[in-house]
């Protein structure tokens, strides 16, 4: 491991400014006084950060305050753009949200997590979402299920002994056994669901996508709350839509 010649190894100083960047965009701008209290670090040690990652153009500065440069931008469109479907799929998204008037998009697995590749929803649809690149739990989502249905069971496990099924509603399934029954259930029925499993008083319904080799390169989903997303939505009227984008999908596949 190298060292640098504050004597601080490489790696430690690397993570240590993925850190700062993090708490930087989840606080939407932070000051050194802000990251200190937050990190326990030196006032030189955050400076020296903040100083590196601003004349990289990764962070802005206005009054003292940090903030996320658009340079990133740069960085995250690339690898989404070289993913199987991007265009396809961001347009299916789009379609479904205007068609339910509710939230939809597509995921993907990265490192046993779901990462939302699009989302879109509300009363813009074709604004571009904040949450697109965030990470959630497979097991949480119907999107995800559906993406964990089309595994070998060799496979599940894996990603039970590494995910430990973490619990995040009263509702969200956290035995190994019940997960596989689940996930029987979702390859009978060709879709998954979601019933406050990730979010308490949220319903979705999700269906696995595949190219037009055959390969699974994620899932679409359809999500909304109680109050207007009724059962009958998640387990007729949603599914049928979503089965249909997801074969409209696959057949655009061929032709992309």
């Amino acid at each position: 491991m190298l060292e640098n010649e504050n004597g601080t190894s490489e790696v430690s100083t690397t993570r240590t400014s993925f850190e700062i960047l993090a708490l930087v965009r989840d606080a939407g701008g932070a000051t050194i006084a802000d990251i200190r209290a937050e990190m326990d670090l030196a006032k030189s040690t955050v400076y020296r950060h903040l100083k590196t990652l601003h004349d990289m153009d990764y962070l802005v500065e206005e009054n003292g305050e940090y903030r996320l440069s658009l340079r990133f931008l740069q960085l995250s469109e690339p690898p989404r753009i070289r993913r199987p479907g991007y265009l396809v799929a961001k347009q299916k998204v789009i379609e479904l949200a205007i068609e339910t008037d509710e939230r939809a998009l597509f995921l993907v697995e990265e490192g046993f997590e779901g990462v939302y590749l699009h989302r879109a929803g509300g009363r813009n649809p074709l604004q571009s979402d904040t949450m697109i690149g965030k990470r959630r739990p497979l097991h949480a989502l119907a999107s995800g299920k559906a993406i964990l249905a089309e595994w070998s069971d060799e496979r599940i496990e894996a990603f039970v002994e590494a995910t430990a099924l973490e619990e995040l509603t009263a509702s969200t399934i956290t035995d190994r056994n019940v997960l596989f029954e689940e996930l029987e259930q979702v390859r009978e029925q060709g879709y998954a669901t979601n019933m406050s499993e990730h979010m308490d008083g949220l319903r979705a319904a999700g269906v696995p996508v595949y190219n037009h080799e055959d390969d699974l390169i994620g899932a679409l989903s359809v999500f909304g709350p109680n109050g207007r997303v009724s059962r009958d939505d998640i387990e007729s009227t949603y599914p049928d839509l979503l089965e249909r984008k997801a074969s409209e999908l696959k057949i655009d596949l061929t032709y992309d």
